[in-house]
């Protein structure tokens, strides 16, 4: 190699004539005294090494740390889209409050605290291309829900969209609910592509005709027309829930679905409106005994008879429909005793659950408080089998965040197209990934800077004290306004969206 090296060197002096001067031949060169041949030398190499450094030496740690990931099958991450503008200013209508790919991933649904869904198609194009692209257009927008006021209780009801939810697909519609803090909808979305022309008692404009003027009947006939996506509400659930709404979820059946609230949850049939089935109610006679409140419920994947709620106490409560129609026992309780070296004012804060998601496979469970991410085995109830930290080196600061009320911030998290990884968000509008197989984690940001095709993403690494490193960012200039509070991961393919704010940013494995 140094073989090699030395000799690359020595050709790159041929290309210094103007120091050779008429001695340009190899035997001119060796006829050249020591001293001259030793600065020539220096000079050269020194080129080459400048060479080196402007041009690779930039990328090398890029590549060697891309290379090293690929080498351990781990995913590389690039940038796909962003959509939203990238301007500073925010109009608080348009931050995101939730992401939802349907349940073969060609849409994706985000809902935002102005009442307004936006769904996103993938596009045709880039899903049959090799290798496939993860690029999204926008389908359909619509505004759910708008501001409304209570005026018995004297209480303004936000138009904000705080969880969405798609059924599965029967027919060539689409069909998705969303939810505020009171009430629940049901949406249609389909196309039309064709309109009917020639009737007998309408004329073009829709205005109807003058019946004795008809000379004879037609039969109406269907033409092409432009593509058009309606959105139309099928049914409105309403007046069931005394406390916000926090989740809902469809059931297995396709038929029933769940809604929760702060203390109570209700079992609904798709079909029918004005009336639910309360199967969980956790509000005591008095309510200054109030101890914990519902923070998260999701169905099974598969068994439409269970379904899970966590609370804000950290305890998550597996129900069994088919025990009693009023699930006040629960069938298993997944429970971490505490550490009581960790015990602190804030215990009880951080370890209220914010999220918790069931695996696809419906054997495992991913739950989220403010410090970490855990994975539990349904048939092991005492501790979770996997617990990441997601932002450790906040530990430090609770003091700070509890008041400017970060705290209190609900993060979410998901699972991977196949249960092998879990996602979700920090501050700074970084988010994390595990890997559930190799244990590794690695955190990526979502900004400007890298809103560039194909820009692979740099793993981004946190100085909790003590002396920073170059690469490295202090946890004191974490900006804890910017924060990733909800994502989604494509049920099939490595393609994940990233609500920062009021952006959503795309990304896919590296093509």
């Amino acid at each position: 190699m140094f073989l090699e090296t030395f000799n690359l060197e020595i050709s790159l002096l041929y290309k210094y004539k103007t120091h050779l001067g008429p001695q340009q031949s190899a035997s001119g060169f060796q006829s050249l005294p020591s001293s001259t041949l030793s600065d020539l030398f220096k000079r050269v190499v020194g080129e080459l090494i400048s060479n080196l450094e402007d041009e690779e030496y930039c990328d090398s740690s890029e590549r060697g740390e891309a290379d090293a990931m690929a080498a351990n099958g781990e995913i590389q991450w690039c940038f796909s889209q962003v959509k939203g503008t990238l301007d500073d200013e925010i109009t608080e209508a348009d931050i995101i409050s939730c992401v939802e790919f349907n349940h073969d991933g060609d849409l994706l649904a985000t809902g935002d605290k102005g009442g307004r869904v936006v769904i996103f198609q993938r596009d045709p194009v880039s899903k049959a291309s090799v290798p496939r692209r993860g690029e999204y257009n926008v389908y359909s927008t619509f505004q759910s829900h708008e501001p409304e006021f209570d005026y018995l209780k004297s209480l303004e009801i936000e138009e904000k969209i705080n969880k969405i939810r798609w059924l599965r697909r029967k027919n060539p519609a689409h069909f998705l609910l969303s939810t505020n803090d009171k009430t629940i909808k049901l949406w249609k979305v389909s196309e039309r592509d064709k309109r009917a022309e020639g009737y007998n008692l309408k004329d073009e404009t829709g205005e109807l005709k003058d019946r004795g003027a008809l000379t004879g009947l037609r039969v109406p006939v269907l033409k092409p027309m432009e593509l058009m996506v309606e959105a139309s509400p099928r049914r409105i659930y309403a007046n069931a829930h005394t406390y916000h709404i926090n989740s809902i979820s469809v059931n297995s059946d396709a038929e029933t679905y769940l809604s929760a609230d702060d203390l109570r949850i209700n079992l609904w049939h798709l079909d029918i409106t004005d009336q639910s089935f309360n199967i969980v109610d956790i509000k005591p006679a008095n309510m200054e005994e109030l101890t914990e409140v519902i923070t998260a419920a999701e169905f099974h994947p598969t068994d439409c008879n269970n379904f899970v709620y966590s609370s804000s106490k950290g305890l998550i409560r597996l129900c069994d429909m088919r025990m009693a129609a009023l699930c006040d026992r629960h069938a298993k309780l997944f429970e971490e005793a505490e550490d009581p070296a960790n015990r602190s004012f804030f215990s009880e804060i951080i370890s209220s659950i914010s999220d918790v998601k069931f695996s696809r496979s419906g054997r495992y469970m991913l739950s989220r408080d403010y410090l970490s991410v855990k994975v539990w085995d349904l048939h092991m109830e005492t501790k979770p089998i996997e617990t990441y930290p997601v932002h450790e080196y906040l530990r430090s600061k609770l003091c700070s965040l509890y008041e400017n009320d970060c705290i209190f911030d609900k993060f979410e998290c998901c699972w991977g197209n196949n249960d092998q990884a879990v996602l979700t968000g920090s501050y700074n509008n970084f988010f994390r990934m595990f890997d559930r197989t190799t244990k590794r984690d690695v955190t990526l940001e979502a900004s400007r800077e890298i809103a560039r095709p194909k820009t692979t993403l740099k793993a981004k690494k946190i100085c909790a004290g003590g002396k920073r490193k170059k690469d490295e960012v202090s946890v004191d200039s974490l900006d804890f306004n910017k924060k990733i509070l909800h994502t989604a991961w494509h049920p099939m393919e490595n393609i994940i969206a990233v609500a920062a704010t009021n952006n959503l940013f795309i990304f896919q494995d590296k093509f």
